[in-house]
């Protein structure tokens, strides 16, 4: 079973920061791919962004520019750093990671309960 757990959200004003941090524990060999999505009231959830365990990133065109991801491999963190914020980033933020035990050769899917970001107009 593995464990992710958010935080970092909580209300800032328009073209202000944030930073999200979401911590993995549980039973994990390694870590693939681990990625932040945002779902706000009535829409999809969304890839926000991702990063994968050689450090290589990918952004959505509406946070392209703002957003940096990161992870710190050695704590089984990621981390969104979140600027120039904009009533349209509210949303419930939520982390998820692909990982697997020592003697698994398939990549399981884990997804955090999120952490909300609100961005008042």
């Amino acid at each position: 079973q593995v464990q992710l757990v958010e935080s970092g959200g909580g209300l800032v004003q328009a073209g202000g920061s944030l930073r999200l941090s979401c911590a993995a524990s549980g039973s994990i060999f390694s870590i693939n791919v681990m990625g932040w999505y945002r779902q706000a009231p009535g829409n999809q959830r969304e890839l926000v962004a991702f990063i994968t365990s050689g450090g290589s990133t990918n952004y959505a065109d509406s946070v392209k520019g703002r957003f940096t991801i990161s992870r710190d491999n050695a704590r089984n963190t990621v981390y969104l750093q979140m600027n120039s914020l904009k009533p349209e980033d509210t949303a419930v933020y939520l982390c998820n990671a692909q990982t697997r035990s020592r003697w698994s050769s398939a990549w399981n899917n884990y997804w955090g309960q999120g952490t909300q970001v609100t961005v008042p107009s």
